[in-house]
């Protein structure tokens, strides 16, 4: 009954502060950290980075990144201010660089700091695959997943305090620990990551759309992926991504109505 109590009042206290609002899905989300405080930490990290790695400057691909990444950018003010969400970007600082590195990556930083490394332009063959990954890693930012990361593991944290506090016996304690970090990591916390990537494709889908990009190249991109992956990929339930797989099919399902979100700003053709 002790651990209930507690565990329901720390979870009062988390909905209580989760006042954030996902402007592309409309539903709330946890805001333990506001971006007021996450924004310049990215960005000292992000500086940081640059500080650390091979900057590649002056090269067709790096315009090219910067190019699709502004491209990227405009779509998503354009929908955010049609949506009736004006002033949503105003603390957002966009940085696009190219990083000499095979890693088969890209990133997003909360508040718009963005790196892609050379590695994966081979998979990204062409301009309209880089925004099929740009518009993806930007989603991440627009909808704070990194902000909701951030608070679930707080969370995550919190309730197993809650629970070692609460439970006086060792081995009842004991038992806890080892079946709520399983339990919380495989039943809760990678849920909620594969739930951002799917939401991140969705929204990446529209932004590279309305910004002009073929959303058809996006399902194309992903069989590259799976391709270079060479089939080592732990089992969906295990990772924090959903399969190659399940992203294409949805990917693919979706670029239709990309296309008719692209339209209602007036792009009908796409590159």
């Amino acid at each position: 009954m002790k651990l209930k109590k507690a565990l329901l009042v720390f979870c009062m206290i988390v909905f209580i502060l989760s006042c954030a609002t996902n402007p592309f899905t409309g539903k709330k989300t946890m805001a333990l950290v506001p971006n007021s405080q996450l924004f310049p930490t990215a960005f000292a990290q992000y500086n940081q980075f640059l500080t650390e790695n091979k900057v590649v400057t002056g090269t067709k691909d790096a315009k090219m990144i910067t190019r699709v990444g502004q491209r990227i950018a405009v779509a998503a003010e354009r929908w955010l201010n049609a949506n009736g969400h004006h002033g949503y970007l105003n603390d957002y600082k966009w940085e696009y660089n190219l990083v000499n590195d095979e890693t088969v990556n890209a990133w997003c930083m909360p508040g718009g700091k963005i790196v892609f490394y050379t590695g994966i332009l081979p998979i990204a063959n062409g301009e309209t695959g880089v925004a099929a990954i740009m518009g993806h890693e930007v989603a991440h930012a627009l909808a704070n997943h990194g902000q909701q990361r951030m608070s679930a593991a707080y969370v995550q944290q919190g309730l197993a305090v809650a629970g070692n506090v609460a439970i006086k016996d060792e081995k009842s304690r004991n038992a806890f620990n080892q079946y709520y970090g399983i339990g919380s990591q495989v039943g809760v916390m990678l849920p909620f990551s594969r739930s951002h990537e799917t939401e991140a494709d969705k929204i990446g889908l529209y932004l590279m759309a309305i910004a002009g990009y073929n959303p058809d190249e996006a399902s194309e991109l992903w069989k590259r992926m799976k391709a270079n992956s060479g089939g080592k990929a732990p089992p969906e339930i295990l990772s924090t991504h959903p399969s190659n797989d399940s992203r294409i099919a949805n990917l693919k399902a979706l670029a239709s109505t990309a296309k008719a979100e692209a339209k209602k700003f007036g792009v009908t053709s796409f590159r």
